[in-house]
């Protein structure tokens, strides 16, 4: 069985920062506190949190949508999801809509948690400070 996570984030800063955080590496790396290799380029592949997370970007927009064959390196080989990030203006300063679909049914749980206390939490704190 497969599961999939649904989240709408909302960030103090521009697409362009959130876009930013999420697809370089240094600021990557600065928000999580850990090592990240991030491609800017479709096809190219990424890892992050020092190589526990890897990828394949499937479709860039910059600023607006990042679209990621996403997998934990410790899953069995051939499994893969897919990550969906939807970047908007809003009054607050960016809205991000995100799907991660095609997960392993008995990680969901742990995904779902992680998005928020790896992800949404620490790149709040990162982009608050950045102001």
């Amino acid at each position: 069985m497969w599961g999939s996570v649904h989240h709408e984030v909302e960030f103090p800063a521009k697409p362009s920062e959130v876009y930013e955080a999420l697809m370089d590496s240094v600021r990557h790396a600065a928000f999580s506190g850990a090592p990240a290799k991030m491609s800017r380029k479709e096809g190219g592949a990424f890892q992050c949190y020092d190589g526990s997370i890897e990828g394949r970007n499937v479709e860039l927009i910059e600023n607006e949508r990042i679209v990621q064959a996403w997998r934990i390196s410790d899953w069995d080989d051939g499994i893969w999801s897919i990550v969906h990030f939807e970047l908007a203006k809003s009054k607050k300063g960016t809205k991000l809509v995100f799907d991660h679909s095609g997960i392993p049914e008995d990680a969901r749980d742990g995904i779902e948690a992680g998005w928020t206390s790896h992800y949404w939490d620490p790149m709040k704190k990162y982009l608050a400070k950045k102001r």
